[in-house]
């Protein structure tokens, strides 16, 4: 299992900070099937699900002293098995903040996956 903030991720909050590029909000939850271990270099979750209820959504992220928190249920309208989870800057394409792989999560209709996804900074 891996959890990294990728470079892209990383330059763009760069970018933030320094008020350098007006780049939209990190407000996106993905989820994905493919389980090969995220790296710095990605750009994109391995295999996005775009079906079956647990389609990439918005969500309203909120900050507690220093930690970024992310946090979405989808209910599953058919079967699919979870391995990786996305922070996204857009609807569909965008820019891939921070990317997760974990233990397959196999789905069944009418199940229910929370992701909670933090970022601290330090």
């Amino acid at each position: 299992m891996s959890d990294v903030i990728t470079t892209v991720g990383k330059n763009i909050v760069a970018e933030l900070i320094g008020g350098v590029d007006a780049n939209a909000d990190f407000d996106y939850l993905a989820v994905g099937t493919d389980g090969t271990e995220a790296v710095a270099g990605d750009t994109t979750l391995g295999a996005e699900i775009t079906d079956s209820g647990l389609a990439r959504a918005q969500i309203t992220p909120s900050v507690t002293t220093n930690v970024l928190s992310l946090v979405k249920t989808w209910t599953a309208t058919g079967a699919k098995t979870v391995q990786e989870c996305g922070v996204l800057n857009a609807a569909s394409s965008g820019t891939l903040l921070a990317h997760s792989d974990f233990d397959a999560i196999s789905l069944t209709t009418d199940d229910q996956l929370q992701i909670t996804y933090e970022i601290t900074i330090s």
